[in-house]
């Protein structure tokens, strides 16, 4: 604390740059002393008083969350984390982290000045402390470097002062924690007093009107958006649609979790990454192959993947054991390896036996067990499951009741009730949050 506020104690030296990370550096308030240090400065906290908390209180990566927030687009984010391994001045400089700053400059007006390099600097430092945070790190930045007057280099433990202290105290510090309780919304809804009932929708349409009946999250369900499009469930055919559909429903002011199947074939990091800077709350991924099991290690591989790329990212460990009535016996093995592989969550779609249901939630511990909505909602409350998911049910029912209205018809008797056309177009503008 003592050297924080000591002015002779200053930052370490940069050269200045004209270009990528050396021009970053040489023009934000993170590596001033003085006047330019007080100016710099004043043009961040100007860039964050515009920023409305609530607007950061929202899932995904933090970062896409608030390059949104300061009217930028969402995908700047992967720049961003690429400037941020390079942007510290005791770590090396890529030529993939100069040409990313090229890139930022660009989208964010192509104006190579102190407002522009202001910008760009709350987006890189906020990557890795809130990355950190997220992992459990804490404080998330554990030290902070100063210069002697005898021009020695000092490390500054911040465990007491996890947002630094003096005139280099980082001004974001509500906003910081403002994008990790958007980050933490949707775990949280897992330790509430009633299991979470997440409710899995095909469309748009489908996933508004549940989040305007008061549903607190919103899941996809894989054969409603691959029958609703003319392709097959389970064999990875709905990459395009999967990412359309959940690109549609991260504007909801809900959280998203979108089931990825066994992950389309794509390399598992780079999903994760496009899906979390969308908005997406979290991913089902799931471990059947068809008429066989993937590995444990295998999976397990996945599942670290998918962290490893996107800590925010709620991952719901998918086991297939009685899904497709195989090596029941493996079930919870495969449960507590995909947990220390780094899974949030466990689900056993199939398992309905009350006995087995309760064991595996003891095994589990901590981490919530997720059903499918097979037993009375009340009872799996009482057996322990945290989260109970309507899988393809509601699309299932969806589809029998649309026949059953033409039919109906046909017949010359009564259709099912059914919601008016007026009450279709209110629901989309009820629950998308008002643009800004």
């Amino acid at each position: 604390m003592e050297i924080l506020n000591d002015s002779t104690f200053v930052v370490p030296h940069v050269p200045r740059g004209s270009t990528g990370v050396a021009w970053l550096r040489s023009h934000v308030a993170r590596f001033a002393e003085g006047a330019d240090h007080v100016r710099r400065r004043e043009a961040a906290v100007r860039l964050l008083e515009k920023v409305p908390l609530d607007r950061l209180r929202r899932p995904g990566h933090p970062v896409a969350t608030l390059a949104e927030a300061l009217g930028l687009p969402r995908h700047l984010a992967s720049d961003v984390d690429i400037v941020a391994a390079s942007y510290q001045p005791h770590d090396p400089v890529t030529p993939e982290a100069d040409q990313a700053v090229g890139r930022l400059v660009n989208a964010t007006g192509g104006r190579w000045n102190e407002d522009t390099a202001a910008l760009i600097g709350l987006l890189v430092q906020a990557s890795g402390a809130t990355r950190s945070a997220i992992t459990g790190n804490r404080p998330p930045v554990p030290t902070t470097r100063r210069t002697s007057p005898s021009g020695e280099e000092v490390l500054v433990d911040l465990s007491r002062f996890p947002f630094g202290a003096g005139r280099h105290a980082c001004p974001g510090e509500q906003h910081a924690e403002a994008l990790l309780d958007g980050v933490g919304r949707f775990p949280g809804l897992h330790d509430a007093d009633e299991p979470l009932l997440l409710p899995n929708a095909w469309d748009f349409a489908s996933a508004a009107a549940l989040v305007r009946r008061g549903y607190l999250a919103i899941g996809t369900t894989s054969l409603g958006v691959a029958a609703s499009r003319g392709l097959p469930d389970a064999v990875g055919s709905t990459y395009r649609e999967t990412l359309e559909l959940a690109r549609s429903l991260a504007r909801l002011p809900v959280p998203i979790t979108v089931d990825i199947e066994a992950g389309f074939g794509v390399d598992a990091g780079e999903l994760a990454a496009e899906l979390t800077t969308m908005g997406v709350a979290g991913v089902n991924i799931e471990d059947g192959r068809g008429d066989r099991l993937e590995s444990v290690d295998e999976q397990c591989d996945r599942v670290s993947a998918l962290k490893a790329a996107a800590p925010e990212l709620f991952v719901n460990a998918r086991v297939d054991t009685y899904w497709l009535g195989l090596d029941h016996e493996s079930t919870s093995t495969r449960a507590t390896a995909y947990v220390d592989a780094g899974a949030d969550g466990v689900f056993v779609p199939g398992l309905r036996d009350e006995p087995l249901i309760e064991d595996l939630v003891g095994v589990l511990g901590r981490t919530p067990l997720n059903v499918l909505a097979e037993h009375p909602f009340h009872r799996l409350r009482e057996l322990g499951v945290r989260r109970v998911s309507t899988g393809s049910l509601l699309y299932r029912t969806a589809i029998t009741q649309a026949v059953a209205a033409a039919d109906a018809y046909r017949a010359g008797v009564s259709a099912p009730t059914a919601m008016s056309y007026d009450h279709i177009e209110e629901t989309r503008r009820h629950v998308l949050p008002e643009p800004r």
